[in-house]
């Protein structure tokens, strides 16, 4: 109650007023430049810094995938070749997994003008290429273990490693000079954002300085202002006549009196 009686019992002048509203305006414009910039971080960190190291991962998966394939050319019977293809469906899935984890983040274009969502499709586009190559080579090996003889089961292995050389090859490669290109464009438009926030940084701080010094400015001219000088007569000391010194009980000396 008593700190309820205090703020009611406050009558603040319209310069302190105005230097506070100057006041909170300044914190609060400072306050949105830096939650922008504690945004941008987060988003770097998250979309580009753990989206960079998916890209990383799903040109690994990619790989183990081709040597998944590989391995299945070199298998010696069918029971190998099922225990080893077995796994790629789910390679298959992770790898579409990641790709459409990223394309889910917020895509952006920098400002040399390379653009992730183009890029991203690229992407899309030579893996779904990739893997329909590969999956006619895996099917011709499938084919090969239940044809009905040896000479048909060679035909079928030279058909599909013939395939997987030509055209699963350049396609990888495709897919590779895809995954490439777009770690570029990351890596360009995280340097866009860290410039930003760089940007945004010393511009509060300019702010923060030059508002400071302002306010400051501002309270000793208002409060100068504000100040009038006394009357001279509050000023002047009072200037009263010395009474008489009483005589001294002591003293035996007394006046003459003039005869009238």
């Amino acid at each position: 109650m008593r700190l309820v009686r205090w703020l009611l019992s406050l009558r603040p002048s319209p310069s302190q007023v105005l230097i506070s509203l100057l006041i909170a305006a300044l914190g609060w414009l400072s306050g949105q430049a830096l939650s922008r910039v504690d945004q941008d971080l987060r988003i770097m960190y998250t979309e580009y810094t753990l989206g960079a190291a998916d890209l990383a991962h799903i040109s690994a998966d990619v790989m183990r995938y081709r040597n998944t394939i590989i391995r299945a050319l070199e298998a010696d019977s069918k029971k190998d070749f099922d225990r080893i293809t077995e796994s790629l469906p789910t390679q298959r899935a992770r790898i579409q997994q990641a790709v459409d984890r990223y394309a889910a983040a917020g895509l952006r274009v920098s400002r040399s003008g390379r653009s992730e969502p183009e890029d991203i499709e690229a992407v899309r586009r030579s893996l779904d290429q990739y893997f329909s190559v590969a999956s006619i080579t895996v099917e011709l090996l499938t084919q090969e273990w239940t044809a009905p003889s040896p000479t048909e089961r060679d035909r079928l292995r030279r058909k599909a490693e013939e395939h997987a050389s030509d055209n699963a090859g350049p396609k990888m490669i495709q897919v590779s000079l895809a995954l490439d290109r777009l770690l570029d464009t990351v890596a360009d438009v995280a340097k866009d954002m860290r410039d930003e926030g760089t940007k945004a940084i010393q511009e509060t701080s300019l702010m923060l300085v030059g508002g400071s010094f302002f306010i400051a400015f501002l309270n000793l001219f208002l409060t100068k202002k504000r100040r009038q000088p006394l009357p001279d007569g509050d000023l002047a000391p009072s200037h009263e006549a010395p009474s008489s010194p009483l005589p001294l009980s002591g003293d035996h000396r007394h006046p003459v009196l003039r005869a009238e």
